[in-house]
């Protein structure tokens, strides 16, 4: 049974490059949406034990909290094969982030690849 992990600048990246997939929920202890989704994300983490459940508290974590420009939290961020594949600010049901981490899942990674080479080819070009 999976728990959520607290990450920080120390091992962020690390997780990230570690594990194939990895969620993040960016909250901080005054905010009631981040309360209300807490309870939704633990229960879920419980679920998926192939799934890293990484919880970044923006208040003690200042610096990551800006490097990824969180602008409103709660803010959940997923990441497949160190590639960013989610990022979205607010509230999700547990229906919703079931759905969600089957998506992930079920991502052509191959794909996801060759579309971020030519995207980075592209932009080389201008």
């Amino acid at each position: 049974m999976a728990t959520p992990q607290d990450l920080t600048a120390a091992d962020f990246r690390e997780t990230i490059d570690e594990n194939d997939i990895v969620l993040v929920d960016f909250w901080a202890d005054w905010c009631g949406p981040c309360k209300m989704f807490a309870p939704i994300y633990e229960e879920t983490a419980a679920d998926f034990d192939d799934v890293v459940f990484g919880k970044v508290d923006t208040e003690e974590q200042q610096e990551l909290a800006a490097a990824f420009q969180i602008r409103s939290i709660p803010t959940l961020m997923a990441f497949r094969d160190n590639v960013l594949v989610f990022n979205q600010a607010g509230v999700l049901p547990k229906e919703s982030l079931v759905d969600l981490i089957e998506q992930i899942k079920a991502l052509d990674m191959e794909d996801v690849h060759r579309q971020i080479a030519e995207q980075e080819q592209q932009a080389a070009k201008n």
